[in-house]
């Protein structure tokens, strides 16, 4: 199974560590999870920088903090079909493909899928506002 390149809209199997983790001193994420990337911005080092925002079955405390993923969507995603929230009040970013990229146990692949376009475009400048408002919010792994 070879990586995928690096797009905005595509959701990736990645070991996320929440802010919240990262500030206790953790420098690995407690599980995989899906992740859906942001941005993909190459530098004149050969290296993609990558900007990914998980996706969570835990219900946001506030509703403005994440997008909630259609049924449909997570049926083509090949995700399971409890309710799941992408969230974009935080995020990591990474030199691509980093070593917390992980294959799907049922499929061997790093990557689900993509986004549809209007959902994306709906996460992206959600996520924007957010990272406009406070740049602090990624973690830099």
């Amino acid at each position: 199974m070879s990586l995928p390149e690096p797009e905005p809209g595509l959701v990736v199997s990645y070991a996320y560590l929440w802010r919240a983790e990262h500030q206790a001193g953790r420098e690995e994420g407690r599980k995989d999870r899906p992740c859906a990337i942001v941005f993909a911005l190459e530098r004149a080092e050969d290296a993609t920088i990558v900007t990914v925002l998980p996706i969570t079955h835990s219900p946001p405390s506030d509703p403005s903090s994440a997008v909630e993923i259609p049924p449909r969507v997570k049926e083509h995603l090949g995700l399971d079909e409890q309710r799941s929230w992408i969230v974009i009040n935080e995020g990591n970013r990474f030199p691509w493909p980093g070593f917390d990229l992980r294959k799907i146990p049922t499929t061997g692949e790093f990557h689900y899928g993509f986004l549809p376009p209007r959902l994306f475009a709906d996460v992206l400048a959600r996520f924007l506002k957010w990272y406009n408002d406070d740049p602090a919010l990624l973690t830099e792994r």
